[in-house]
């Protein structure tokens, strides 16, 4: 019997990006999305992973505001409003940051560094690996 995601904690970064390598096995892409998942305070993840996909090249102002949406819809639903959401950005390409996936990475920190009240972090997941791109602060898993 296999013992579900949820019922693992994740208690450091580098769990976080072995989770992530888990769960979009294999990190392979044809299109560009972001992918999301929430933990809780003790570092449970929720059995829910939402993809957001036909992301564009850039980020845009749209849809930034309707991931703070999507983030607060489910935080207001679970125990995760002070929690962790794990970001990954998947693309197709090589496993190599480019100056696109900086800009991902800016617009995400402009944007919910003041806009959620919990941590998060994001990961880049493309040709075959997962690499920690914004990484959690680091009392993020010692609650």
């Amino acid at each position: 019997m296999t013992t579900p995601l949820s019922d693992v904690p994740v208690r450091s970064a580098a769990d976080l990006t072995r989770r992530w390598h888990t769960v979009l096995a294999p990190p392979v892409f044809g299109g560009r999305s972001l992918w999301l998942a929430w933990f809780d305070r003790d570092g449970r993840m929720l059995p829910v992973v939402v993809p957001v996909d036909e992301l564009p090249r850039l980020p845009d102002h749209e849809t930034l505001r309707g991931l703070l949406s999507l983030h607060d819809a489910v935080t207001e639903q679970t125990d995760c409003a002070d929690g962790h959401l794990a970001i990954a950005l998947c693309r197709p390409g090589t496993g190599v940051l480019t100056a696109d996936d900086d800009e991902w990475a800016e617009a995400l920190r402009e944007d919910l560094d003041d806009g959620i009240d919990g941590t998060w972090s994001l990961h880049l997941a493309a040709g075959g690996s997962v690499l920690p791109v914004v990484a959690p602060p680091s009392w993020a898993w010692r609650r």
